[in-house]
């Protein structure tokens, strides 16, 4: 693949960790300004050469940090601009709410071991009592004094633990209008109640959700299970796809008259992947739930599926066991050998994986993806139609300062693994820790943005830089 150098243009300085980067026209406005999200809960947008605050939630958001040694995968995760937002200035929030904060739906860590299969069939008891916050997704309107208020709660989801819970987890899709919400698996690691797969649960799901249609509540309850949602919320959730484990939303691109979509998906230990689909059949919640209270089977051939827990990417889910001798000869073990049997047949193939440890001089090794965004400008010709990605931290060990790294790959048709490039960048942080924590483009993707930060924790405030990437 063509080797490509960019240029990282600084837009703004010393913001708290940027999760959302996207663009959008303010009603009776004429310019397409850059808003950026930030976890604690600050809005901003870029007008005039200056940052402007949209909106500040920071007091409806959960305390972040304060128990986990300032690491956090909660927060203000998901932003996005309804269509005609420039109309009626409909916006969309998925955030963890304050106060929410329970003991978690498990006493510690968890680890499935093939030879013991309690640790593989775990269930999820107790679940209004252990779980460890509360996730919502809210809609909101900028009325016509430039004040943004809350209309109304869309839903209220119960989570089990404080990671995977997604980012950059709201999106319209321009082929049907609908508001996408993707929700990671529910965190620890490994899925413990396999909730990825089952097509009742909330987590481990990519959501559509039709905005347009009323339920006859504001405040509807807190659920885990869409078998739990009053009907009126249950008609308007259609499901695209499961066996995701922690997802960096969902974008796309435009082909001849219809779409590709791409969705970046985080992975245990082994590879982060990059999926591909056009063609998808959403199936209703409704549907779902007759299919539950039938006790027969709903089409899972129906579904998009990631594989997860039983697959990681484009492997089978493995443990890895050290070898004190050599580190190089770590063992590999199954840890669902029959869960990836099962979905062997069923999953989406990827169409990209990269490496968490990588013997190739020209590749890297990955840590986690946190962003995936088409391409479509034409001021860097050769990322033209490409796909653009971002991991988290280049694995190089733990000496401090650490890089973040961008690259690029390009759908092609013979759904064989892809190959991918680094792209170069030309800033010196010089001393400075650069973890890439979010990407975002333009309405029409011909425009792309870089959030940084100079900490891995959320509690080490204004050590973010947004950037445009250019020629």
């Amino acid at each position: 693949m063509t080797k490509v150098k960019v240029h990282l243009q600084p837009v703004v300085y010393n913001i708290n960790l940027p999760t959302v980067l996207k663009t959008a026209i303010l009603p009776g406005d004429t310019t397409e300004r850059l808003f950026i999200a930030t976890q604690i809960g600050e809005i901003f947008y870029i007008g005039n050469g200056v940052i402007e605050t949209f909106l500040d939630i920071r007091p409806r958001i959960l305390e972040l940090g304060a128990a986990t040694g300032g690491y956090d995968e909660r927060g203000l995760l998901g932003m996005a601009f309804h269509p005609e937002f420039y109309d009626n200035g409909l916006f969309y929030l998925h955030f963890s709410i304050a106060g929410s904060q329970g003991p978690g739906a498990l006493p510690g860590s968890f680890m499935p071991n093939p030879c013991d299969p309690q640790t593989l069939n775990l269930k999820w008891t107790n679940r209004e009592t252990q779980y460890n916050h509360i996730d919502t997704v809210e809609e909101w309107v900028l009325q016509p004094d430039g004040q943004p208020v809350k209309r109304r709660t869309l839903l209220n989801l119960r989570r089990p633990f404080l990671n995977h819970n997604g980012v950059n987890s709201l999106n319209f899709s321009p082929e049907t209008g609908n508001l996408i919400l993707t929700t990671g698996d529910g965190g620890s690691g490994y899925d413990p109640f396999n909730l990825s797969q089952d097509y009742m649960e909330v987590a481990g799901k990519i959501i559509e959700i039709d905005v347009a249609k009323t339920t006859g509540t504001d405040n509807p309850p807190v659920v885990t299970r869409f078998d739990e949602l009053p009907a009126a919320i249950q008609e308007t959730l259609t499901v695209i796809a499961k066996g995701v484990r922690n997802i960096t939303g969902i974008s796309f691109q435009r082909f001849y008259n219809q779409y590709i979509k791409y969705a970046g998906n985080v992975g245990q230990d082994l590879v982060e992947s990059i999926f591909s689909f056009v063609n998808y059949k959403p199936i209703p919640v409704t549907q779902l739930i007759q299919a539950s209270f039938m006790n027969s089977q709903s089409d899972e051939t129906a579904f998009i599926n990631f594989g997860w827990r039983g697959w990681e990417g484009a492997f089978p889910t493995s443990i890895i066991r050290d070898c004190p001798a050599d580190s190089d000869l770590n063992e590999k073990i199954i840890a669902y050998y029959d869960e990836a049997v099962k979905t062997s047949e069923l999953r989406l193939q990827p169409l990209l994986n990269y490496y968490h440890e990588e013997p190739r001089p020209d590749k890297f090794g990955g840590t986690a993806l946190t962003g995936v965004q088409p391409y479509m400008g034409y001021e860097i010709p050769d990322l033209t139609g490409s796909v653009v990605f971002t991991d988290f931290v280049r694995d190089e060990g733990t000496r401090p300062p650490v890089r973040g790294v961008l690259a690029y790959t390009r759908i092609r048709e013979n759904c064989k693994l892809n190959e991918y490039s680094i792209i170069d960048t030309d800033y010196d942080f010089g001393s400075a820790s650069a973890y890439y924590v979010s990407l975002g483009t333009n309405q029409d993707q011909t425009r792309l943005y870089l959030g940084a930060y100079g900490s891995s924790n959320v509690t080490d405030f204004n050590q973010g830089t947004v950037f445009e990437i250019l020629p």
